[in-house]
């Protein structure tokens, strides 16, 4: 069963505010038994339960890798074959390469990007790569994170420097580099003012 937004929006939205509520509590969850875990505790396991919570009852395939082209303003994301290699291939990085830089947003902004640039889920990627950014920052930095309003919020209140930042890596990526630092400085804003809940 699922709500549509055009047959009633205000439930829609309802529905989603509370599978945001659900995430964060899932999310809170895989946090405490992920950081004795470290990296591994990283996988598409978590990433598909994530996402499940962010769809339930808006969309019959959560939790699930997409099955069928989809397109994201002037974004076409890779063709949904290439999706489950990418996908290993993306935690098999985020494994490799968790300690990348002394700052760890600079791994928590590869999982931003890197999530929403795949766009590996019908729907509900955005919340799904917040989360999975927030889920390493927390296990970097070894527990939940203090502050009254979270990163994830703070991104759903302000995208347009997040849209840019996801964009410079795009753009870094078309000319053959890996390049987040922009969405890594954007991500230390966020989670300075979270921690000083400014």
């Amino acid at each position: 069963m699922i709500v549509r937004e055009t047959d009633d929006p205000d439930l829609f939205t309802w529905v989603q505010e509370q599978n945001l509520l659900r995430q964060y509590d899932l999310l809170s969850n895989c946090i405490e038994i992920g950081v004795p875990r470290g990296a591994e505790a990283f996988d598409k396991y978590n990433l598909w339960a994530l996402n499940y919570a962010a769809v339930s009852n808006i969309c019959e395939f959560g939790g699930r890798f997409r099955k069928e082209p989809i397109y994201v303003g002037n974004h076409v994301p890779p063709h949904y074959r290439e999706v489950p290699n990418l996908m290993d291939r993306f935690v098999s990085f985020v494994h490799e390469n968790w300690k990348i830089s002394d700052d760890p947003t600079t791994i928590a902004a590869y999982v931003l990007w890197r999530l929403n640039w795949i766009h590996p889920f019908i729907e509900g990627n955005g919340r799904t790569a917040r989360a999975a950014c927030y889920f390493v920052l927390c296990l970097q930095y070894g527990g939940l994170l203090p502050g009254n309003k979270i990163v994830p919020e703070r991104i759903r209140e302000n995208r347009q420097p997040y849209y840019d930042a996801l964009k410079a890596a795009d753009r870094a990526w078309e000319e053959g580099h890996f390049d987040v630092s922009e969405l890594s400085a954007y991500l230390q804003v966020l989670l300075k003012q979270q921690l000083n809940n400014e």
